[in-house]
């Protein structure tokens, strides 16, 4: 069965509950633990433009927000679902959501 990492950032008071949404889904399960991550803290930047709805900040205003960074393994089977339980769970109307498939070596 092929591995996947999967990489989510998300604003800091977030973090837990994305966490727990993540390890319900199916993600962070290695051998008999489930809800595995790997988080380190940092700054995310964007720049809302006409059209968008931010959660945080305001159209044309440069933004800074302190996040973590979520990495998760992933068995295949469960892919769709976490990314899906990320997308319905985050408060951003685009999250940024990388996935990555891991090679055995």
């Amino acid at each position: 069965m092929n591995r996947y990492k999967i990489v989510v950032t998300v604003p800091e008071n977030e973090a837990d509950a994305l966490r727990e949404t993540i390890g319900n889904a199916g993600g962070g399960k290695v051998g008999n633990y489930t809800h595995c991550s790997f988080s380190v803290k940092g700054t995310g930047r964007f720049l809302p433009v006409d059209g968008a709805k931010p959660t945080i900040g305001q159209v044309g205003n440069l933004e800074e927000v302190a996040e973590e960074r979520i990495e998760i393994t992933c068995d295949s089977e469960n892919v769709k679902a976490v990314v899906a339980a990320i997308c319905e769970a985050h408060s951003y109307e685009e999250p940024v959501i990388d996935v990555y498939e891991l090679v055995e070596l």
